[in-house]
């Protein structure tokens, strides 16, 4: 008997090792490219192996890649930098990632997957400590400008117009989202060649479910001004920030409502087209998951906005 529980022991053991492979790697047919031809720009020393799991969640990323997936049918041109989210901690490369691609490119837009450095590349909240911590230097923000001089860098090359050039992200890649959109007078590192002359401001942005933006989130209930609805420090909407799409649910108990409001009064302040859209019910993290709930039916909001927005052909727009 003892033998037969060392033995399920080590097979348990075994399998909790196993769950993970080496690195998050794309579909067969895509191949994924470091965005950084020499050294990444404030590297963290001795990083730890990056690992994936079975639902696609991508960890301990420190060489980031993009992966581009070629539009499909008719090419509208534009083209869409895809933000993961996962609390700038871990990448959810599957819901958030790839389903996204696969949805976008049959829409005739050309995806651009980004696997951001994490973790610890933007604001995240340490459990641990109960605090939010942000680091000296933002380096998704560093890899989200780089990849969009990338995108138009090799506009022709992947039949793009270099001013339809967007982005989407979810949860921290929705404050990510936020970032780049507001952070592209210059670049956050040194430039490394001909790309970073290029723009890194998107020409439009969707934020899904963002966290990370309003002032008063690590505030306990009693003490926070709830019609206070500022933005953190590290985001300051310009006049000049893209024309922004928003959307989230008021249950999400995970990045409350307050966060797209926060962003939606900014951006309307600064006279910035802004579409907002919040649903009572979809929690958090909902993505392209199937749903009987009203909000399941937010990619046609999104797709009918990039048409009046003139990113992609109206009569495309469904």
């Amino acid at each position: 008997m003892q033998t037969l529980i060392f033995a399920l022991c080590v097979a348990a053991a075994t399998g909790g090792a196993s769950a993970r492979a080496d690195s998050w790697q794309p579909s067969p047919g895509h191949t994924q490219v470091p965005i950084w031809p020499g050294a990444v720009p404030d590297a963290i020393p001795d990083p730890k192996p990056e690992s994936v799991d079975p639902g696609g969640e991508a960890y301990d990323v420190s060489r980031s890649t993009m992966t581009v997936y070629a539009a499909k049918g008719r090419n509208t041109g534009a083209a869409m930098v895809v933000f993961p989210g996962g609390g700038y901690r871990v990448l959810a490369m599957g819901g958030e990632g790839t389903e996204i691609c696969d949805w976008l490119t049959s829409r005739g837009i050309t995806c651009v997957l980004l696997k951001y450095r994490v973790p610890g590349s933007g604001p995240w909240w340490d459990h641990e400590n109960q605090r939010r911590v942000y680091p000296k230097v933002q380096t998704a923000l560093q890899d989200a400008q780089r990849t969009l001089g990338l995108v138009r860098q090799h506009a022709a090359q992947w039949h793009v117009d270099p001013h339809k050039v967007g982005v989407i992200g979810f949860s921290a890649g929705g404050h990510l989202v936020a970032a780049v959109s507001t952070h592209f007078a210059q670049r956050t590192y040194a430039p490394v060649d001909a790309a970073d002359q290029l723009s890194c401001r998107p020409d439009f942005a969707i934020a899904l479910y963002p966290g990370h933006l309003w002032a008063h989130e690590d505030e306990d209930q009693a003490s926070r001004e709830e019609t206070d609805l500022t933005l953190r420090p590290d985001i300051r909407v310009r006049a000049d920030s893209p024309p922004t799409f928003l959307l989230q649910a008021e249950d999400d108990h995970v990045d409350g409502v307050e966060q797209s409001l926060a962003y939606y009064v900014a951006l309307q302040k600064a006279g910035v087209p802004t579409e907002m859209h919040l649903y009572a019910q979809g929690g958090h993290a909902f993505s392209l998951r199937t749903s009987k709930l009203p909000i399941a039916q937010w990619p046609r909001l999104v797709e009918t906005w990039l048409g009046t927005i003139g990113m992609v052909d109206a009569a495309l727009a469904r």
